[in-house]
């Protein structure tokens, strides 16, 4: 059955919270959607609960502007950057127990956990990126190549790479492991005050000064989308999970949704009075939340049909593919279609070696390959997209696992010259063997996820623990 991302209604305005007493910077959804996180120029972080009858959390500690704040991705904690030159991390309870280190000799601007909750990133105006160890606040190692502050770090979905911006003009992708600098993207008209990964890992989207949004490819680094659809400069943006769509933030007052498939503007959101400076999407993408000057809190709901796109989340959360590369010039607002390149880039796969099922990237390119403006009434299609390179004998051992060929009866092969019945009755029985050896790994793919969850679980639990003990010593 062909699925469709459609809204069922127009976004609406849900919530508002209203307890800051300057500015919010900054806002996060915590995994269950039960708290949000936001961050302000008064020096506070707070912790909202979305049910009414919650109270929310006001943690008092920074000494100066709160710039930005994260949950990790188990919710149980909340990193919080400074511009006393500190980061904090909490446990978003009523107690507001907390753990400070003095991360950077400047304003610290961003933090950012990497996807496992292992590491924390950390950006500051002393224009170096840092990396620490979440459990100790152990530092790892440093990037040093911006000549500017730095505005922004983010990992990758897979955690291999880097991306940050600065006011040097540039953003930059690292690589993890290796800790160089592998492209740099200059901004020319302005820099970008912030940047993110897609979900699938396979392109950066920036939000400029210029009062732009672009979109670039991390592969071929060439820009695939360019939206001038604010009227002033941009200061937020974030992906929804299923990568289709994308929020911005803007001095402009607004917040505006764009289709990325479509490669245009869908709505724009007026609420705020006064500067827009941060948004983000839920883990699920079911709601997002605007933060600004006026010192509020907005929380809107999507409205799009849950039913309709929760398989394609949880697929492309699985998809984490290379690419292919995009065109060689840049192009305004390119449509995502199916003959798009940058929907080619996202969700086609190139490297028959990644490390991943095959499957799920191709009913996750199946599913996005759906995606057309229902909301238009126009009809929709479907496409799956294949590895163009078949050549090798280890992807064609590959694609006969995952890909059976259709049963032909063993008479007529026989008859056509083919193989004889006794030797398709033996084929058709290690077809069946390869299908339980599929399932048994299947399962154990599961209880491999289950213990690594119980682990994490283990060792956010150990950190609250030396947390607690630290906070008596302090005592």
């Amino acid at each position: 059955m062909t699925r469709q991302f459609r809204f069922t209604s127009d976004p609406t305005l849900e919530r508002h919270f209203k307890g800051h007493r300057d500015t919010v910077t900054s806002v996060d959804f915590g995994c269950n959607m039960k708290q949000i996180a936001t961050g302000s120029m008064d020096s506070c972080v707070m912790i909202w609960n979305m049910k009414p009858q919650m109270r929310a959390y006001r943690f008092d500690g920074h000494k100066d502007a709160v710039i930005s704040v994260q949950f990790s991705p188990s919710g149980h904690l909340v990193a919080s950057a400074s511009r006393d030159k500190t980061v904090r991390l909490w446990v978003p309870s009523m107690k507001a127990e907390s753990t400070v280190f003095r991360a950077h000799t400047a304003t610290v601007r961003s933090v950012n956990f990497s996807g496992d909750g292992q590491m924390l990133a950390t950006a500051s105006d002393d224009k170096t990126i840092k990396v620490w160890t979440v459990h100790r606040q152990k530092f790892l190692f440093s990037l040093n190549q911006h000549i500017n502050w730095v505005r922004c770090v983010k990992f990758s979905p897979d955690d291999h790479l880097i991306v940050s911006s600065s006011d040097d003009k540039t953003i930059k992708l690292w690589d993890k492991n290796s800790r160089e600098c592998i492209h740099s993207f200059y901004e020319h008209a302005g820099y970008a005050n912030y940047v993110d990964f897609h979900p699938s890992g396979t392109c950066i989207a920036a939000a400029s000064t210029d009062n732009t949004v672009k979109v670039w490819d991390i592969r071929s680094h060439k820009m695939l989308q360019h939206y001038q659809v604010h009227s002033g400069v941009v200061n937020s943006l974030s992906f929804h999970p299923a990568g289709n769509f994308l929020i911005t933030a803007s001095s402009d007052s607004t917040v505006k949704i764009l289709d990325l498939v479509e490669g245009k503007l869908l709505y724009t959101l007026h609420g705020h009075q006064g500067p827009v400076t941060c948004v983000a999407f839920s883990r699920t993408g079911e709601y997002f939340a605007s933060g600004g000057s006026d010192e509020q809190v907005m929380v809107w709901k999507s409205n799009f049909d849950c039913s309709e796109y929760s398989d394609t989340v949880r697929l492309q959360h699985k998809t984490t593919s290379s690419v292919q590369a995009a065109p060689s010039s840049a192009t305004a607002h390119l449509p995502l279609n199916s003959s798009s390149p940058f929907f080619r880039f996202v969700f086609q796969t190139s490297d028959p070696s990644e490390h991943f099922n095959r499957q799920d990237s191709q009913t996750a390119a199946h599913a996005q390959s759906s995606i057309r403006s229902s909301r238009q009434g126009r009809a929709t299609h479907s496409q799956t997209y294949r590895n163009p390179s078949t050549s090798s004998s280890s992807n064609h051992q590959t694609q006969g696992l995952l890909q059976h060929p259709p049963h032909v009866p063993a008479q007529s092969q026989a008859s056509d010259g083919g193989v004889p019945p006794s030797l398709a009755s033996t084929l058709e029985h290690i077809i069946g063997q390869l299908d339980i050896l599929t399932q048994t790994v299947s399962i154990l793919e599961q209880r491999l996820t289950l213990t690594e969850d119980k682990l994490k679980e283990c060792l956010e639990n150990q950190m609250e623990i030396g947390l607690h003990l630290q906070k008596r010593e302090d005592d």
